[in-house]
């Protein structure tokens, strides 16, 4: 028998990852649709499926954890704190961007949120989240590092040289893979001699589990304790989260190396939907409760794109600062 939603957490704090989770998709649909009007240019990854791994993961952390990511990271941002405002503008290449448009989709950085950064090198994040655990542990600080990465990243060796430096050194870090199956367009069996991530971490004697990357409580639950563990113990830990992305890895992929069939499958697991009918299942929401949550978070995404539009760009000069810090 499932857990009872109001025996892990209050029911405003349910709420509020269904709002997470509702605000991010309407996030990235909005940046889809601004792509193909020539608005955002560039590359562009979305997050449409996974919302519950960057919802429940940063739910379970504390505020001044780092958390670190990759190139599909506009919803972690935006649960971390970011302003969905500041979000579009950058995608927009707006002077009002987080990253004051110099980084665009791919380069998210807000370190007043102790977001440290989404990276476009594939596994370029493991060094630094390695680095930023050293310093925590060494300024004798509280802190861990969520260092999130796709399954396209395990075999770089930057993976392999950040967990073993992290168990060696005995750093906070917790590794957070998001498993949605394809590096790009390449299955993950076909490219990883073991495909099962969260069992790598025996060549380096750290724990690890997995969990259902569908299921925003799973992954608060597997989070906390995995994050409470690491912070006790100082020592690195990985959770590997099943989940799916429905679109293709960029919009410039059509993703017809997916069979439609399997696609419809996991829309079916949308954690979305599903966790809304397990509010209205508990009787924590009703369905006005959860009607107005999708239109406040549509009309949060409508004044982000108007943000983006109506902002200025950057000044010619500006290619001249933030070069060195």
């Amino acid at each position: 028998m499932d857990t009872k939603l109001r025996s892990i957490l209050p029911d405003h704090e349910l709420i509020r990852l269904y709002e997470q989770m509702v605000l991010c998709r309407e996030f990235e649909e909005a940046c889809a649709e601004q792509y193909t009007k020539g608005n955002i240019t560039g590359f562009l990854h979305l997050y449409s499926g996974q919302e519950a791994v960057a919802a429940g993961a940063t739910h379970a952390l504390h505020g001044d954890d780092y958390v670190i990511s990759a190139y599909r990271e506009h919803p972690q941002a935006i649960v971390r704190g970011a302003d969905p405002r500041r979000v579009m503008a950058e995608l927009f290449g707006k002077a009002t961007g987080i990253c004051k448009g110099k980084g665009g989709s791919m380069h998210l950085f807000d370190p007043n949120l102790h977001f440290m950064g989404g990276y476009a090198i594939v596994g370029g994040q493991f060094p630094i989240a390695t680095g930023l655990a050293f310093a925590a542990r060494y300024r004798r600080e509280e802190r861990i590092v969520a260092c999130f990465f796709g399954d396209g990243a395990v075999n770089q060796g930057t993976f392999h040289e950040g967990l073993n430096w992290a168990r060696l050194w005995e750093l906070p870090v917790l590794y957070v893979c998001e498993n949605n199956f394809y590096g790009i367009g390449t299955e993950v069996h076909r490219s990883s001699a073991l495909a099962d991530i969260h069992k790598r971490t025996c060549g380096y004697d750290i724990p690890s589990e997995r969990v259902d990357g569908m299921d925003v409580m799973a992954v608060y639950q597997a989070v906390k304790h995995a994050a409470e563990w690491v912070r006790e113990h100082s020592r690195p830990y990985l959770i590997e989260a099943i989940t799916y992305r429905f679109r293709g890895h960029s919009m410039s992929d059509p993703g017809k190396y997916r069979a439609s069939a399997e696609v419809e499958l996991w829309k079916e697991r949308d954690p979305i939907p599903n966790f809304a009918k397990r509010l209205l299942g508990e009787g924590i929401a009703g369905q006005p409760l959860l009607d107005k949550v999708r239109e406040t978070a549509a009309a949060q995404v409508a004044e982000a794109v108007k943000f983006a539009e109506e902002s200025p760009w950057p000044d010619d000069d500006e290619v001249f600062n933030d070069v060195y810090v």
